[in-house]
């Protein structure tokens, strides 16, 4: 036999969704504004009572977790809608990188409180599954002699994912910004192992093709 929610229990459930929505979206603007953010002036930004938030995230250890969490699953969605049916290599690459550059300088500052709070570790598991996504794709690239084969194709999608989160922290610096992610995901073309000219050319085509859409 079925069990069903007792009168008024789907509608707490609702508002308790939309309330944990409401806070994990203000905790994004506030920590992207201010690292340091009180949870306090989250819980304002977000229309809800401070016990609200802390009955969703009891300390700010956990409400960074469930932002790191988001960020990890965001690079996820990112790389699986910039796959295009029947592109080389190359192509793939640079929409992948492109792809990353987008979410990466989305969620840089909170990237970097999770390293903060949760340890080096946690976030290298967290981003584990968009990290896959960018092996397989070098590793594909280095049977075909593309890509650097000097370490194998999963190390490589690790330093490689440590170079665009450090471009990304220093995006929209005083000395450097890179809007379209061009300069970056030709870094990351280059770094992997393609001549400067080839990886230029190739994220340009990307672009450009984003573009004319």
């Amino acid at each position: 036999m079925r069990m069903t929610d007792p009168p008024g229990r789907t509608p707490q459930r609702s508002n308790a969704r939309s309330n944990r929505a409401r806070i994990l979206a203000a905790a994004r603007e506030e920590l992207r504004d201010n690292p340091d953010a009180s949870l306090d002036s989250i819980a304002q930004a977000a229309g809800v009572v401070r016990r609200t938030l802390y009955g969703h995230f009891p300390g700010r250890r956990e409400l960074v977790a469930a932002l790191a969490q988001e960020a990890g699953e965001a690079f996820g969605r990112a790389f699986t809608a910039a796959r295009a049916p029947g592109a080389d290599t190359l192509e793939a690459m640079a929409r992948m990188a492109l792809a990353g550059w987008a979410v990466g300088d989305q969620y840089r500052m909170l990237i970097s409180l999770g390293r903060r709070h949760l340890g080096e570790e946690a976030m290298r598991a967290t981003l584990a599954p968009a990290r896959e996504q960018a092996a397989s794709i070098l590793q594909r690239g280095q049977d075909e002699g593309l890509f650097a084969d000097h370490v194998p194709a999963p190390v490589l999608a690790l330093g490689l994912e440590a170079l665009m989160l450090a471009l990304a922290e220093e995006n929209a610096s005083a000395t450097w910004a890179d809007p379209t992610g061009e300069a970056a995901a030709t870094a990351f073309l280059v770094a992997a192992g393609v001549t400067p000219q080839m990886a230029a050319v190739r994220v340009r085509a990307v672009l450009h093709e984003s573009v004319g859409r």
